[in-house]
């Protein structure tokens, strides 16, 4: 049901004129994300509050009317659209870090704060917040707690649930609650904080987070290695971990992803590589030192054509430019893309490597792979005009067999993207009709009206 005027007048009187519209060119700004799906809500509305959020959705419950949060809208699985029109509720004016505990290693911070601008601000203070997600320089933390965003580092420190000690949060029916604390330890009750986290804005809508910091690491160094053979690099990762060793990121990118983002990889690296690997290892220096050395026999022994140390900070920065840029970079090849971030276990990455390798062939279409390798989760890429049916039928048959081999290697459907609206269907796949209508009397326990970001996650 549309918005009418005399609700959106409501709206109004909620969070200021200045700080709502339905103009449509508004509406545009907040119709799609990262999928490149497009869906126009009734209006879009800036609370600056959580008070501000509870009086709206109480008043979607009085109408009627869905209500879908939204961060940055750089999400890769369409969790913040709004599929069912309404209103989409943009978070981005409750930017600030409220502390930065220096003695008990905490930080308090809204959710609209953008994540890069939350690390710089701790590693001021000599501290280090861990999850890095590709778009750390404009997604902000609440659509990182939505989404529970990993990124490189999580092969050693785990994902944003690992680091989010309690949050503020508006349920759908309007109440305010607190989850968790300021403690690391805390059981009294159920886990509302860590259920929260990683349910892509269906339970709550994060206003503040109370988050886990890190001493920073005294050093940290990166080395490349290329292979000839994307099958040596993964069987590389698999014994740097069966070693003992645990660096702090293993990145891999094959042939096609380089090629994209030559422009940032050290001349002569790369030109005729099947795939690289940026290893990087953090400590204290005789640690770094200790576990560099021993990575680089390994991926020497594995069959590397060359191994390399970052010579300069600048080497480092245009090394992590090019793997951070490579998922835009894509459609260089094809005006459309298909964007898994599948996971399985590490010892079964060469197998996934070599399923890749046929799908490409089977179908004649452009494939990706990269990811986080030191943990399993490798972002598989189709580049294709979806216009033309015949690539587009090939495209989804390689997604379900991918799927598929995925859960038969003891994987899973998604590791950091979520499942929103392009995985929904495929969710019953992983998860058995018991514990998907488990999740359906929890969605309608926090949720009995439905008005909160209906139509994801739970057909």
């Amino acid at each position: 049901m549309p918005l009418s005027s005399s609700v959106f007048r409501r709206i109004e009187k909620i969070v200021g004129k200045e700080n709502c519209s339905c103009a449509r060119e508004d509406l545009l700004c907040y119709a799609y994300d990262a999928t490149h799906h497009v869906y126009y809500p009734d209006a879009v509305v800036f609370p600056k509050d959580a008070q501000e959020v509870s009086a709206v959705l109480r008043l979607a419950n009085q109408e009627g009317f869905s209500v879908t949060p939204r961060g940055a809208g750089s999400g890769m699985t369409g969790g913040s659209l709004p599929t069912s029109g309404g209103v989409v509720l943009v978070m981005t004016r409750l930017n600030r870090i409220l502390s930065i505990d220096t003695d008990n290693l905490i930080a308090v911070a809204e959710s609209g704060v953008v994540t890069g601008v939350f690390q710089k601000a701790v590693a001021d203070v000599g501290l280090f917040y861990p999850p890095d997600p590709s778009s750390a320089a404009y997604s902000t933390l609440g659509g990182n707690a939505a989404e529970c965003a990993g990124g490189p580092k999580a092969v050693k420190y785990g994902v944003t649930r690992d680091y989010v000690m309690g949050l503020e949060v508006v349920l759908p029916t309007g109440e305010i609650i607190r989850t968790g604390g300021q403690t690391k330890k805390g059981v009294v009750g159920f886990d509302l904080t860590r259920l929260i986290v990683g349910s892509e804005g269906t339970l709550g809508v994060v206003t503040q987070l109370i988050l886990r910091l890190l001493p920073r690491p005294e050093t940290v160094k990166t080395m490349t290695a290329v292979y000839d053979r994307m099958e040596r690099a993964a069987e590389t990762i698999t014994e740097i971990i069966r070693q003992g060793i645990i660096p702090s990121t293993i990145e891999f990118m094959d042939n096609a992803s380089l090629r994209c983002v030559a422009e940032h990889i050290p001349e002569g690296l790369a030109a005729d590589a099947d795939a690289m690997l940026i290893i990087e290892a953090d400590g204290s220096p005789a640690e770094v030192d200790y576990q560099m050395g021993r990575m680089e026999s390994l991926c020497r022994r594995f069959g590397a054509l060359k191994v390399r140390a970052a010579r300069t900070p600048g080497e480092v920065e245009s090394l992590w430019r090019g793997r951070k840029s490579i998922s835009p970079a894509l459609f260089k090849y094809g005006p459309d893309k298909i964007n898994e971030d599948i996971v399985v276990p590490r010892s079964r990455i060469p197998d996934m490597i070599k399923k890749i390798k046929e799908l490409r062939r089977k179908t004649g279409l452009m494939m990706v792979s990269f990811g986080h390798a030191g943990d399993g989760n490798i972002h598989f890429n189709i580049m294709l005009d979806r216009k033309d049916p015949v690539q587009l039928a090939r495209a989804n048959q390689a997604v379900s067999e991918l799927f598929d081999y995925t859960l038969e290697l003891g994987g899973t459907l998604s590791g950091e993207h979520g499942v929103g609206i392009t995985k929904s269907a495929y969710m019953a796949r992983e998860i058995p009709p018991e514990a998907v209508a488990l999740m359906r009397r929890l969605k309608a326990a926090f949720d009995p009206a439905g008005v909160l970001n209906p139509g994801k996650m739970l057909l």
